[in-house]
C-alpha cells in the first residue's frame, strides 16, 4: 500500500522538536504506526503485544528502557502500562525534546495515566482516518477550514477550489476513510470491516471492560451505528436491546474510549431553558456503519434512510480532522431549539461562532439556512460569522447576505 501524506505530519514534527514525550492516539487502522515509520524512519520502534511481554517491558521497565535508548517509538503503549512511570522518571532527569513517541488505541487506563503522570512533559495528538485531501493526495499547508476560521469575510470573497476527488460521495461514504479500506477493491470492503469489528471487540474492548454478553454488546454497537448523528438518548439505547440506561452509558463510554464514537455537546449560550442540552453522538467511521447495517454497495445508499446521517457524520469528522491540525482548534457544538430549529455544527473560536449546516443535496437553496437564521434571531448580540451549508454541490454559491453553499470536497 502506497503511503499518502498525512496533514498532521507537520504538527507532529513540531511537537517532537519541542516536547520530550509525544503521544499519538487513535482508533485501530487509522495509520499511527505507518505515519511514525514515515516521519521518523531512523528511529528504533518497539511494538507491544497484549499477551507477550515484549522485552520484559512489563516486568522490568527500567531495564527495558536501558536497552532501548532514546529517541525511540513505543507502539501500542497500552499493552505495557508499567513503562509510563519509568518514562516519567527519565524525563524528569532530562527534558530534551523528542525522546519518546508513544502510540495507543484506547483512551482509558494507560493513556489516561499517561496524561496524568506526564502532565507538563507530554503533548497529545489524535490521529483519525484519512481526510478528503489525503485521499486525493492534494494536501497543502493551508486548508479551507483554517482560512474560514481566520477571516470568514475574506474566505467567502475568495472561496476555495474543489479537490480532485477520486470517488463519488456515496462510494466514499460506503468505503469509509480508513487507510486500509482506501486501497482495497470493492469486493473486500465488507470483509475488511467485519474483521475490523471482530478484532476491535476481541482485543480492545476485552482489555478495558467486563462485558458479560458479547452478542448483546455487538447488537449495541449496531444500534449505535444506526443512531449516528442524532442526539443521545441513553434510555432509548438501553430499551432497544434490553439493558438499563446506565449500561448503555457505560458501553457508549467504552466506544468513545476506543475512538469508535465521538460526541458534540449542545451549545447553550444564555438561553438554556429554550434549547436542547443533549449531545449528539457519531460513529467515527462511516464504512463501519455501512457494514453494520448490511449496506452491500454504494448504490444501495441512494434513498437509504441513513444516508443523510452518514453524510453528516463524514462532514463533522472531516472538520474534526482539519481542526486537529491547528494550533488552536475550534470548540465544536450543535444547536437545537425546542421549537425544532437546529444548526448541525457550531464552531467557536476567539469569541466568534461559525455556523455550519450539512445537507446531502447537489442544489443548496436559501431554505437550507433556516436553522442558521433562527440561531441569529435567538442570539442577536453574539458575533456570528457568515454561515456555510456544506453539501455535495458543484460550486461555491451565495445563498443570502450571510450564508453560502460550500462543496464538501473543498481544498
Amino acid at each position: 500500500m502506497r503511503y499518502k501524506e498525512r496533514i498532521v505530519s507537520r504538527k507532529l514534527r513540531r511537537m517532537v522538536e519541542r516536547f520530550p514525550v509525544v503521544v499519538v492516539s487513535g482508533a485501530r487502522q487509522v495509520g499511527k504506526s505507518t505515519l511514525l515509520a514515515h516521519v521518523f524512519a531512523d528511529r528504533d520502534v518497539v511494538v507491544f503485544d497484549p499477551v507477550v511481554d515484549v522485552g520484559n517491558a512489563r516486568q522490568d521497565p527500567d531495564l527495558f528502557l536501558d536497552n532501548h535508548p532514546t529517541p525511540v517509538i513505543l507502539d501500542e503503549i497500552q499493552y505495557a502500562p508499567e513503562l509510563i512511570a519509568a518514562i516519567k522518571r527519565r524525563v524528569d532527569r532530562s527534558r530534551q525534546p523528542g525522546q519518546y513517541v508513544l502510540t495507543g488505541s484506547q483512551q482509558w487506563s494507560v493513556l489516561k495515566s499517561a496524561s496524568e503522570s506526564l502532565a507538563g512533559r507530554a503533548v497529545f495528538l489524535d490521529l483519525e482516518g484519512f481526510c478528503l485531501s489525503e485521499i486525493a493526495e492534494a494536501t497543502s499547508p493551508e486548508h479551507w477550514l483554517q482560512r474560514y476560521l481566520a477571516d470568514p469575510d475574506r474566505f467567502v470573497a475568495d472561496p476555495p477550489e474543489r479537490l480532485p476527488s477520486p470517488r463519488p460521495v456515496y462510494e466514499q461514504l460506503w468505503r469509509g476513510f480508513l487507510p486500509e479500506a482506501d486501497s482495497l477493491e470493492d469486493d473486500w470492503i465488507g470483509e475488511f470491516y467485519r474483521a475490523y469489528l471482530r478484532t476491535y471487540i476481541e482485543r480492545d474492548v476485552r482489555l478495558i471492560s467486563g462485558v458479560g454478553d458479547w452478542q448483546q454488546f455487538g447488537r449495541f454497537v449496531q444500534l449505535a451505528a444506526a443512531l449516528t448523528a442524532q442526539e443521545i438518548n441513553y434510555s432509548q439505547l438501553g430499551r432497544e436491546i434490553g439493558v438499563v440506561p446506565q449500561t448503555a452509558q457505560r458501553w457508549l463510554a467504552m466506544l468513545k474510549a476506543t475512538f469508535q464514537w465521538f460526541e458534540i455537546p449542545a451549545y447553550h449560550g444564555s438561553t438554556i431553558k429554550r434549547i436542547s442540552s443533549k449531545p449528539k453522538g457519531f460513529i467515527g467511521e462511516t464504512g463501519l456503519v455501512c457494514s453494520l447495517q448490511m449496506i452491500s454497495t454504494p448504490q444501495t445508499l441512494s434513498g437509504h434512510p441513513l444516508v443523510g446521517a452518514l453524510f453528516e457524520t463524514a462532514v463533522v469528522a472531516e472538520i474534526r480532522k482539519l481542526g486537529g491540525t491547528l494550533a488552536t482548534p475550534p470548540s465544536l457544538y450543535h444547536w437545537r431549539s425546542h421549537g425544532g430549529s437546529e444548526v448541525d455544527l457550531l464552531l467557536e473560536r476567539d469569541g466568534r461562532l461559525h455556523p455550519i449546516e450539512v445537507k446531502l443535496t447537489s442544489r443548496s437553496t436559501r431554505s437550507d439556512a433556516r436553522g442558521i437564521a433562527a440561531l441569529r434571531g435567538t442570539y442577536p448580540n453574539l458575533d456570528i460569522a457568515p454561515g456555510l451549508i456544506i453539501s455535495p454541490t458543484e460550486r461555491f454559491l451565495r445563498l443570502s447576505d450571510t450564508e453560502y453553499a460550500l462543496p464538501w470536497d473543498s481544498r
